[in-house]
């Protein structure tokens, strides 16, 4: 199965997490929605939204989106720094999941969603990425070619109980992706552009 917007708002993702080991605690609808609402001063987005990727959502986004930039964000850096036993891992073979954590700095591309389809789009994007407490959204600034953005990204909660913190060497994370296996590894398949200019 491919993770597509269908899939997110059908609920797969949710449902694949109630499935999940113990020590999977999931967002209500009541905090998922305060948690959007509450990165906009009016509770909902008023113009376009730039919105920052760095991992899956470079290449499977599953929203629509009117420009892309490639762009840099300064003092936070991608790192597989979140533990998974679902998904892509198991209890027995956990894998690990890609976050923004602090320092360095994060090249990834950002994302203009129009006014008119932002609070759609939006609620798509959170379903995917804030289903749990792993991820903290937050405003940064991103540096394009054609001028700094303002976008929401995520970044690692590293009071999570999932964060795997400074401590593990590259080559141990390398060796701990290597050997993961879970239900959901074939999931994250590219599919068609989802642009809609």
């Amino acid at each position: 199965m491919t993770l597509t917007r269908e899939n997110i708002r059908n609920g797969f993702i949710r449902k694949m997490m109630e499935e999940a080991p113990p020590g999977f605690r999931m967002l209500s609808e009541e905090e998922l929605e305060a948690s959007l609402s509450g990165m906009f001063p009016a509770g909902r987005p008023e113009g376009d939204v730039w919105l920052f990727g760095y991992g899956s959502l470079i290449w499977n986004p599953a929203f629509h989106f009117a420009e892309r930039r490639i762009g840099t964000v300064r003092g936070l850096h991608r790192r597989f720094c979140l533990w998974t036993t679902l998904g892509r891992g198991t209890p027995e073979r956990p894998g690990l999941m890609l976050a923004l954590d602090r320092g360095g700095s994060c090249k990834g591309v950002a994302f203009r969603i129009e006014a008119d389809k932002a609070a759609e789009e939006l609620q798509i994007v959170w379903r995917r990425e804030m289903v749990s407490h792993a991820y903290i959204p937050r405003w940064v600034t991103v540096e394009t070619a054609d001028g700094p953005v303002r976008a929401i990204t995520f970044t690692i909660n590293r009071r999570h109980e999932r964060y795997v913190g400074q401590q593990m060497a590259d080559a141990e994370a390398a060796r701990v992706i290597a050997v993961a296996s879970g239900a959901a590894r074939s999931i994250w398949k590219i599919p068609s552009s989802t642009c809609t200019s």
